[in-house]
């Protein structure tokens, strides 16, 4: 069982930076995958970023590529997504989650979902 819970988002103008955090329950945290998804209106829910159990691996969607970074402290039980140079279309609501599955850019292989943080970007 993994509970997780999202902070750090809010409003900011393009070209600025958020750093989001996931904080996670339970003492196997360090066993799962974790990735960030959003959502923004009217769109369907896509793949952001991942991070492997012990932070070696990870993967991003292109559109994000040099501008977000994944990263973990399993000693806090956290996972956290740095964003900088934020454009208008990062506008989300952004999730994090939780799998033991190798196939890291599928939705569905993703077992524990936060309640999500909006990121809103101005132009």
């Amino acid at each position: 069982q993994v509970q997780l819970v999202e902070s750090g988002g809010g409003l900011v103008q393009a070209g600025g930076s958020l750093r989001l955090s996931c904080a996670a329950s339970g003492r196997t945290f360090s066993s799962y995958s974790m990735g960030w998804f959003r959502q923004a209106p009217r769109k369907e829910r896509e793949f952001v970023a991942h991070i492997n159990w012990n932070g070696a691996d990870t993967h991003y969607r292109d559109s994000v590529k040099g501008r977000f970074t994944i990263s973990r402290d399993n000693a806090k039980n956290t996972v956290y997504l740095q964003m900088n140079n934020l454009k208008p279309e990062d506008t989300a609501v952004y999730y994090c989650a939780a799998t033991l599955s190798s196939i890291w850019a599928l939705l569905h292989e993703y077992r524990y979902w936060g309640q999500g943080t909006q990121v809103t970007v101005s132009s």
